[in-house]
Parts: structure tokens; sequence; C-alpha cells
């Protein structure tokens, strides 16, 4: 018997990434990646793997590599989901799997540029996942599932200058109340969240939920700050620009760990409760500009920028929730994951990518 996964928003950054990971944890399974392609690469263009020609069916491409097979579907989810649930008329020729895992990327992202700039935009994340879970115990019954929440679900209120602290888990409790989170993105993760608890109480529904902090990687979108930063630094831009006054600082966390500690919650995690990946290292983007031009090898004015959406003053994980439960830390240091990124960024320009200001 055929066994299968589903990545939603799989051309997606982390998705791909995810992608690469199933390759090599279950090689012998159908992945399944469903994404619209707004933001995400078509996968003759994914970087991180190099796939064959394709088997083309309808709208289904497949792809073989060794005893895996990837079943790619350009597709909006929202309109996947609510046709599979009768909630509007069948528009696909094709009926999904039933799925052993599901690991749920799928939603309105574009960096900080998008969370400021289009907010509306992003509150389509709400319609996304509240059809996902009523699809996963409606329809699909998967056996287990990954939510990817956000580190933007925590309260901005614990994110300033005077008040930033190391976020908990327990920052954020559903039973007692909460404060604001950042902006519509925030609120929609919340409600992912609440929606995978309901999930799991009311129906049964297996599920892990993680907040991502800064996550990063080598083939990052630019419009995300360490790959924006990183491609001024490979040009030896100077004076090297980062956006507001540099001193807002992240948890940066790089890809190969962020997927790592995704494996071990939904292996480990059932009844919805989130936890945190990140260092619990705080890095202002002056610290990380500075780092990322002493790798390149040349010492530049660096100046911030107004009038560029900045989020939040501090922003960064207390990971000790996480190590207990599920053992994690974070391997790949801040030095060795930017070198990395670095790397490819120079092969980025080579290939005439853009430069972002």
């Amino acid at each position: 018997m055929n066994k299968h996964i589903l990545i939603t928003g799989g051309a997606g950054f982390v998705g791909r990434n995810q992608v690469k990971k199933s390759i090599a944890k279950f090689p012998e399974y159908t992945i399944w990646v469903l994404d619209n392609l707004s933001t995400g690469l078509p996968p003759e263009h994914w970087p991180e793997l190099q796939l064959p020609s394709p088997q083309i069916e309808g709208i289904i491409n497949t792809y073989t590599i060794g005893k895996t097979v990837i079943k790619f579907i350009h597709c909006d989810v929202l309109s996947v989901f609510l046709s599979e649930l009768n909630c509007i008329p069948q528009i696909f020729d094709f009926k999904l799997p039933q799925f052993e895992r599901i690991y749920h990327y799928a939603s309105i992202v574009g960096g900080r540029m998008k969370i400021d700039g289009d907010p509306l935009s992003v509150g389509l994340d709400l319609s996304i996942d509240a059809s996902f879970f009523l699809w996963c115990v409606k329809v699909n019954h998967p056996d287990r599932v990954m939510y990817a929440s956000s580190s933007a679900a925590y309260p901005i209120g614990l994110q300033t200058s005077d008040t930033g602290i190391a976020l908990k888990e327990q920052n954020i409790n559903f039973e007692t109340g909460f404060a604001a989170p950042d902006f519509t993105y925030g609120w929609s993760k919340l409600t992912g969240e609440y929606l995978s608890r309901i999930a799991y109480k009311n129906y049964g529904l297996k599920v892990a939920v993680v907040r991502p902090f800064s996550g990063y990687g080598e083939w990052q979108e630019p419009v995300y700050p360490a790959p924006a930063i990183a491609l001024r630094a490979a040009a030896m831009h100077n004076p090297l620009f980062v956006w507001g006054t540099g001193e807002q600082s992240r948890d940066f966390v790089h890809i190969d760990d962020c997927i790592r500690c995704i494996e071990l919650a939904i292996e480990n995690i059932e009844d919805g409760t989130a936890v945190n990946i990140g260092s619990g290292i705080a890095t202002s983007f002056l610290q990380l500009a500075a780092l990322m031009a002493k790798i390149v090898g040349y010492n530049p004015k660096i100046v911030g920028r107004s009038g560029k959406p900045v989020g939040v003053a501090s922003r960064y994980s207390d990971p000790s929730f996480t190590y207990e439960k599920l053992g994690f830390k974070t391997e790949i240091s801040i030095e060795e994951g930017m070198s990395r990124v670095i790397e490819v960024a120079r092969q980025r320009i080579q290939n005439g990518i853009q430069i972002p200001e």
C-alpha cells in the first residue's frame, strides 16, 4: 500500500527544504506538493533539488527520484480544500489520497514589506487555515499534522526596545487570554494555533505546532533580511545598508535546524502544543551586516535606512521548553550559516539577480 505525504506551500523556501528532507527520510513515499507559485518556484527551478523531467497528466506533474515520487500541483490550496469539502463546485479532476503526514506551510508570505504593506491580503491566511483543518477532520483524516505558526504570534508588547525579553511558549495562553500579536499575520497564526488545539481536543487530530523565529538559508528569497543584506555585502556595497536603525534584533535560525526541529515536533507532539524554533541569541541587523562584511573581507560603513518597514524592536526565543520537550537545540552557528548564505549570494550576483535596496 502506497504511503503519502502532503506539503502545502511546498514550492516555497521552507517547503522545498521539507521536500528534500522527506525524500531522504521517506524514500518510498509519494510526496504531494500544492502551491500556487505566488512566491514559490516551479519544481524545475528548485535550487535545493535537481529534479528529472516530469510526467504530465492534467495539472499533476510527477517527478521520480529513485523510489520517491513527487506529485506537484500548481493550484490554490484554499480552492482544493473547499472543493473536497463540497463548499464549492468540484473544479479539479483529481482527489487527494489519505495522508500519513501533512506539513502545512501554505500562507500569504513576503517578508516585512508584505506584512505591513498588504495586511488584508495576509488576512487570507485565516481562510486557508480554517478550511485546511476542517478538511483534515472531515475529509482526509491524516495520521499526523504539522502546523507552521510563527514568532509573530507573540505579544508585541514583549518585543519593544524597553520590554524585549526571551519569548517563552507560555507567553501565549489561550485559557487566560493574551495580548495583541504582530499585525494580521500574527493574528492569523494565533488563530491557526487555536484551530490546532480544537482539532485535537474535539476531533482527535494529532497536531504539532512550531513557532520558528527568523529562519534563513542559502536560497531564501531576498525579500527577507538575511539574503538581502548578504547580496549587498557580497557586492561589497559601501555604505552597507540595513532597514531602520539596524538596532532591531532577531533570533536567526538556519533552515537545516528548522527542518530538524519540525521533524522532532511532528513525531513527538500530538495535542497542538507549540514549541519555539530558535537559538535564544538576539542579533541586531547592524551586527548581522558587520558579520557578513567580515565574511566577505571588507570593512564598510554600516548605515540604517529610514522609510522601510522594520517590525518590532526585539524578537528572540527562550529555547528551553523545546529542549525539554524534544531534546532540540540549534547546531549551525550564525557564522557558519551566514557564510553559506554569502557563498550563494555570490552565485546569485553572477547569475544577474537584482540586488535589493
